[in-house]
């Protein structure tokens, strides 16, 4: 099959964010790819509440998903928004990813879980100021693979991806926005290994350059095989991705190492004051 991964740089207007990334989108379906997915955050990238409602508008996305619908119906293609700032009908916003598709039908949608509350010395993040984290995990069908969502931070909790491999995901989305010094030291060892403990493939569009907001982003659009083989690196300039895969190599990774079968169920408790795993 083939994917495509639309790199951004993301800035504070919806429509404009919303009109390239579609521009983007129709050059991956006219360059064939069946699955095309969005970095996160593609709908504005804000510096807090305030701009954020500002930009969303009236409306619970600022338009973009009814957008993007019209534009998988028109492709025929199964169409991931890595993420959208969405207003919940609580007030709240969440950090959403979905799947449109062919038809322009909302497949699947995902609520990020984890919430990226970090400093880093001279940055500092509060993600959760602003969005409410997801509660559930999402395995769906995509382009005739099994489809396993996530986004960005996640990707740091093994635990997320190796549920969504052991029920049965081939491919894993982790539409990103990530911070440079970060994707410096861990972009690539992190979904390597993501792809490699879960036998799985990983689509990572990201979000690049320096956005209106201020902030900085890495870049680095990632489709990563199995085996753990980087099949595309979009560099770190906003484009299109494109990849060619056999999903036949999730079957073939997982026969040559099947550790997704052999978890022996570690618990934890207390003997004479030290903390101990024990097997069942």
């Amino acid at each position: 099959m083939r994917v495509g991964l639309i790199q951004m740089c993301s800035g504070l207007e919806v429509a404009a964010n919303v009109a390239e990334a579609g521009r983007m989108i129709e050059e991956a379906a006219t360059s064939g790819a069946e699955l095309i997915v969005t970095p996160e955050m593609t709908n504005v990238i804000a510096p807090g509440r305030k701009r954020l409602d500002e930009a969303l508008g009236d409306s619970d996305d600022g338009g973009a998903a009814k957008t993007f619908a019209a534009l998988a119906r028109r492709l025929s293609v199964h169409l991931v928004i890595g993420s959208l700032a969405v207003r919940r009908l609580d007030g709240k916003l969440a950090n959403r990813s979905i799947l449109f598709g062919p038809d322009g039908g909302r497949l699947a949608a995902f609520d990020k879980v984890h919430m990226f509350d970090v400093n880093l010395g001279e940055e500092s993040y509060r993600e959760s100021r602003n969005y409410e984290a997801g509660d559930r995990l999402v395995l769906t069908e995509a382009a005739g693979a099994r489809l396993g969502l996530s986004i960005c931070y996640d990707m740091r909790f093994p635990a997320l991806y190796r549920a969504l491999a052991q029920a049965g995901a081939e491919i894993i989305t982790v539409p990103s926005a990530f911070t440079v010094p970060t994707g410096k030291a861990h972009w690539h060892v992190l979904l390597r290994a993501r792809a490699i403990e879960t036998g799985s493939f990983i689509l990572a569009p990201a979000q690049t350059g320096r956005h209106e907001s201020g902030r900085l982003t890495y870049g680095h659009s990632l489709v990563v095989a199995p085996w753990g083989e980087v099949l595309a690196d979009g560099g770190d300039e906003p484009g299109v991705v494109l990849a060619d895969f056999d999903r036949g190599a999730v079957a073939e990774a997982r026969r040559r190492i099947p550790s997704l079968k052999h978890d022996r169920g570690f618990k934890l408790f207390r003997k004479h004051g030290v903390l101990e795993l024990n097997l069942p």
